[in-house]
């Protein structure tokens, strides 16, 4: 691929300067990959990070995600838009909002959607940069009919806020008691996070009520809150969130930045307060997760995606012009207190015919190493199950499985091409001592989501092994159910 020196200018190019046979030459090295996924989304060039207006509307489920398309940085961002009638299936739709007005001339940033009067209301960041390349954030709103056209609404619906700084960005819409609401992520004047609530007035896109910054907690939420998202679970407030430059000595996390959740006992938007019954949690324990996006759906369930990527940080498949994949699709419910995260029951129309087996030979992982994993780690053992195998048994994602002292070690130290080594090579994850375990592992070729008690904990990582990497093992009696996942419509 071409060696190109990204400039400011380059970046942020309109996508219609970019050669169409520029474009050709990439999407066909990105087809050629040795890390495309089977049934994970992920972009057919460029860079995928945030999903967005994730939502249920004319029959559809609609998925919106953050893009570049012209190389795997972080250049001049759209969105683009997919629908599925099954939340495993995806159908490309395309664009659905590129920069193109003086709300948004630096790019489309992240945002969500929610259905008014019988259209879906996208509501998202427009990034614009002045000719001194200040930046000013413009919270701007979109239509999409039924027959999917979408047509952008001419005027931003909130405008920069004086009590924040330009990092005021991740509109993230929710009815409450027959009220439409939006909490914005943000940096106040002292450069401290905090998150900003909203309230739509009598349905006037144009007229909302600033209710100040959401009130659950007296510590510092380090200097930047992204992609906040507030559901309710049985009535539970659930608030999710990425902290940047959160004190670790607070919230411990070991990825550059975390993504978390608290369990509220109640939510009150006109004191602008969330009552807490949780401290932070991580919603995930893995390497790479982040920019999680959840709904209310009109079927009754919480519905979460997250983005398989973290924001600074360089993945492998970099210099092949791709980055980037989204998480499956997670139903969330709270259980004694704890929140659950688990692939929607729609995941196993994936599966093909099971597989039962004893880890305790190599065995050979399933083609394009696409498959689901399900085991059960009695009380009082440790085992160690090797995933992505070479033959020699040298090579591989190790995990430790600890039911006498309570810990799960996952080790990707010798899983393949290494990066992000700054952030270390294991994650370390306590669990119920003297108690079995059950594990469900959704394996895609170059990513791995891990479930502990059906979504307890979720560990998810990125991995990128080499070509001898094709077996799987235990170091001992592990008896374990296989079975190969089929291939999406849109992973093809």
């Amino acid at each position: 691929m071409e060696n190109i020196e990204w400039t400011k200018q380059l970046k942020y190019q309109p996508y219609s300067k970019w050669p169409t046979e520029y474009q050709k030459r990439l999407k066909k090295r990105v087809l050629n990959s040795f890390f495309r996924m089977n049934y994970h989304i992920q972009p057919d060039s460029g860079l995928l990070n945030d999903p967005n207006g994730f939502s249920f509307f004319n029959g559809k489920w609609h998925l919106f995600y953050q893009y570049f398309p012209m190389g795997a940085i972080h250049g001049l961002k759209s969105w683009f838009h997919l629908t599925s009638s099954d939340l495993i299936n995806w159908e490309e739709q395309g664009y659905a909002l590129i920069p193109d007005n003086q709300y948004d001339n630096c790019g489309v940033y992240s945002g969500s959607a929610i259905e008014l009067n019988g259209k879906l209301l996208l509501f998202y960041t427009g990034n614009v940069r002045t000719e001194e390349w200040k930046r000013i954030p413009y919270q701007n709103g979109a239509w999409l009919d039924t027959e999917n056209n979408i047509s952008k609404i001419q005027t931003p619906l909130i405008y920069p806020n004086e009590n924040y700084t330009e990092h005021f960005r991740d509109p993230m819409l929710f009815n409450y008691q027959d009220k439409v609401y939006a909490v914005v992520g943000a940096q106040d004047k002292m450069l401290s996070g905090r998150i900003a609530l909203y309230e739509m007035r009598e349905e006037n896109l144009h007229e909302w009520e600033y209710h100040g910054n959401l009130n659950f907690t007296d510590n510092n939420l380090g200097h930047m809150i992204e992609c906040p998202n507030l559901v309710f679970i049985n009535n539970i407030p659930v608030l999710i969130f990425c902290p940047q430059g959160l004190n670790r000595d607070y919230h411990f996390y070991e990825n550059v930045y975390p993504n978390v959740y608290m369990i509220g006992k109640s939510f009150d938007p006109q004191d602008c307060s969330i009552t807490p019954n949780s401290n932070l949690v991580n919603i995930d324990e893995g390497f790479d997760l982040y920019a999680t996006q959840a709904f209310n759906s009109p079927d009754g369930r919480v519905l979460s995606i997250s983005w398989i990527g973290l924001p600074d940080i360089a993945y492998p498949t970099d210099s092949e012009g791709w980055s980037g994949c989204l998480s499956l699709v997670k139903e969330l419910s709270i259980i004694d207190g704890k929140l659950i995260q688990y692939p929607v029951e729609e995941t196993k129309s994936l599966r093909g015919k099971a597989v039962f087996c004893d880890l305790i030979d190599v065995i050979k992982a399933p083609e394009k190493h696409s498959y689901e994993l399900e085991t059960e780690i009695a009380a009082n053992k440790k085992v160690k199950l090797t995933l992505f195998a070479d033959s020699e048994k040298t090579k591989g994602l190790f995990l430790t499985i600890d039911t006498i002292n309570g810990y799960l070690v996952v080790d990707r130290k010798k899983s393949g091409i290494s990066f992000a080594k700054e952030f270390g090579y294991t994650r370390t994850i306590r669990i119920a001592k003297h108690k079995k375990i059950k594990l469900n592992l959704f394996v895609d070729n170059s990513v791995i989501e891990i479930y502990v008690n059906k979504g307890e904990k979720t560990i998810t990582s990125r991995i990128f092994p080499d070509i001898t990497q094709e077996y799987i093992y235990s170091d001992q009696y592990l008896p374990t159910t296989v079975w190969p996942l089929g291939t999406t419509r849109l992973a093809k």
